[in-house]
């Protein structure tokens, strides 16, 4: 009777037992940080939530199978998906802790006494058969085990924001270098264009000179101008080259194996719409890095109640039950049979100084968390309110560029029509060229700074892949 109140009593308090440490309280970003970007005030973008899958806006089909392909087989997104298991695994071992701990063993031995240990006319050789089952059960009465786990789960929450953050950054950089891949060949292609240009120049030069109608001096400027874009042609090639090779690792290829889809576009992505940025409040819940940066902070205060459960008695039920005999026959008879119940209490008192320090060191660690999750937020703001920036100033920027290009192309038809009517001379021509082909390359290469700009303001505000079939 005595047992049973004792063993009631015992488990009552252990139902009624609080988590030693802290709540988690999650942290409040500022009130600024949730409202209206400061580079939101263009008309190249919109207030309203960011669209999901965002690199569709560019409607290529082409670059649609790319990121699925990206979200399918890339070896970066293979490796946080690993590490989510792992976490996933910690964490079915830490709700482990909450059941019952069992260990069964058997041992067999068959051995030979000295004679003089061994009574006279006893049989010096002897067998010795055991075997048994453990049991135990830790009372969680300071809640050491469900602070455990709680952190585990705040690890795997943050570990499952990684692989978002991880795809997040794959999409954005398969996006990125299919784009760079096609800016790169209408970059191409107008170098080329020039270079033709240029080449017909220099053959009319080439046939002045000739007739008495050029000097030496215009067809050597003429030579050099087309020899210094000719030599651009390469490099360009070169950077096109490199974005369809990293785009064959992004899709999880060997570059011999990327379809020649992914190479066949000869024009800088654009998107027909304002792009749609939210505000600070949907930022911070949408970025991955800052959904992970929080839950590290949740772990990291749970792991205080952990290291405070040490400054109290751990306390655990534990029983066996087993048979010891010197033949297999009697192993299972009841007088071989043996049975043992009780309580086992470990308790570190009066020297805390370990467990205290342990706290400390704990509490040291939700501080870090906390600073990261507020520097993480803060670099969350500053990253959107820049790529914003930089897109809207592209956008000024280009706007300049499409104005000094018009000017330029009328400019050296007026150039080369005076210069037939035997106004001008061929060296007024030859600068109206150069100068309407710079400001082609120049529309060209901001063409190409627009998308890139595009590409990282949508990295920037984070999430948009979530509902692809592929991602999950």
């Amino acid at each position: 009777m005595k047992h049973t109140f004792w063993l009631t009593s015992l488990s009552a308090l252990a139902l009624s037992a609080c988590a030693a440490g802290p709540d988690y309280v999650a942290p409040l970003p500022a009130p600024k940080s949730a409202g209206p970007f400061i580079g939101a005030a263009n008309p190249a973008v919109a207030a309203g939530p960011t669209t999901e899958l965002w690199w569709r806006l560019y409607d290529d089909p082409v670059l649609d199978g790319l990121v699925s392909d990206a979200l399918a087989a890339n070896t970066d997104i293979r490796v946080a998906v690993a590490r989510l298991d792992k976490a996933r695994a910690s964490l079915r071992g830490a709700r482990s802790e909450r059941l019952p701990q069992t260990n069964i063993g058997a041992s067999g031995t068959r051995g030979r006494n000295a004679e003089e240990q061994t009574f006279p006319g006893a049989d010096r050789n002897g067998s010795s058969f055991d075997v048994g089952l453990d049991i135990s059960y830790e009372l969680d009465l300071s809640g050491r085990v469900s602070r455990n786990i709680e952190a585990a789960r705040g690890d795997v929450k943050a570990a499952d924001a990684d692989a978002d953050a991880v795809r997040v950054a794959i999409v954005s950089a398969t996006t990125r270098a299919y784009v760079d891949a096609a800016s790169s060949a209408e970059r191409l292609g107008v170098a080329n264009r020039v270079v033709a240009l240029l080449d017909k120049s220099a053959t009319l030069t080439a046939k002045r000179a000739d007739a008495g109608r050029a000097s030496r001096l215009e067809v050597v400027r003429t030579q050099t101008l087309r020899d210094q874009r000719t030599a651009l042609v390469p490099a360009i090639e070169a950077e096109r080259q490199a974005s369809l090779f990293r785009l064959a690792t992004l899709t999880g290829r060997t570059p011999q194996e990327l379809p020649l889809l992914a190479s066949a576009r000869t024009t800088t992505p654009r998107m027909g719409q304002p792009i749609p940025v939210g505000d600070g409040a949907m930022l911070l819940m949408r970025r991955p890095d800052v959904r992970a940066a929080e839950r590290r902070l949740a772990a990291a205060t749970a792991r205080i109640g952990v290291a405070t459960a040490d400054l109290y008695p751990r306390i655990s039920l534990g029983g066996s039950v087993g048979s010891n005999a010197s033949s297999l026959g009697d192993l299972f008879g009841g007088g071989a049979l043996r049975f043992l119940i009780g309580p086992l209490i470990s308790w570190s008192f009066p020297n805390v100084s370990a467990a205290r320090a342990r706290i400390a060191a704990s509490e040291a660690d939700a501080r870090e968390a906390l600073a990261r999750f507020d520097g993480v937020v803060l670099t969350a703001l500053e990253e959107t309110e820049t790529a914003l920036s930089n897109y809207t100033h592209e956008i000024e920027r280009h706007a300049a560029l499409q104005a000094a290009q018009d000017g330029a192309a009328t400019a050296s038809r007026i150039t080369h029509a005076r210069q037939r009517e035997g106004q001008i001379d061929f060296l007024n021509v030859l600068d109206a060229d150069r100068t309407s082909a710079d400001a082609e390359a120049d529309l060209a290469a901001s063409d190409a700074r627009i998308a890139q700009a595009q590409v990282e303001l949508f990295r920037a505000l984070g999430g948009g892949w979530e509902k692809h079939p592929t991602a999950s």
